[in-house]
């Protein structure tokens, strides 16, 4: 499903229905938690939250002229997902969310490298999604991203 929006508001206007509430909580959620220092807007036709290029600005690497992206949160045809370039690029906090997740959600994990997915709108663990928001600051995604991801 791919949504054309210029804001986080138009892109929450044009879900489904069935959608609408559980993107709005989960993005209330990573808004609400993220340290100082990400800004929200769309990314790659999705929410995003990304380290600006006041913070950082040589950008992403593969679009500088792009924004450091960290989370992106996402309608999908059968799922709702957020992405989260600091699980991918961080072993020891994939290890925490992972063995933190069965203590708030009953059903089995589905997850890629930063994709975790949520088929179930009223699973969805926003205190779980609360704490790992509340885990890395800009200023650590940026050094992370240096030593791990950017070559």
């Amino acid at each position: 499903m791919t949504i054309d929006a210029k804001t986080p508001d138009e892109y929450i206007s044009k879900l489904p229905e069935e959608r609408k509430a559980a993107v709005s909580k989960l993005r209330e959620t990573v808004r609400n938690n993220l340290p100082k220092g990400f800004e929200e807007c769309i990314s790659y036709k999705m929410i995003g939250y990304v380290v600006p290029h006041s913070l950082y600005p040589g950008g992403y690497h593969c679009d500088p002229k792009l924004p450091l992206p960290f989370i992106n949160i996402a309608a999908q045809k059968h799922f709702v997902a957020l992405y989260h370039s600091g699980i991918y690029a961080d072993k020891a906090l994939l290890d925490w969310f992972v063995e933190e997740y069965p203590k708030y959600v009953k059903t089995k994990l589905d997850m890629g490298k930063s994709c975790i997915r949520f088929k179930k709108m009223d699973a969805i663990p926003y205190d779980l999604i609360k704490e790992l928001c509340q885990k890395m600051s800009p200023e650590a995604w940026i050094q992370l991203y240096e030593k791990n991801v950017k070559r």
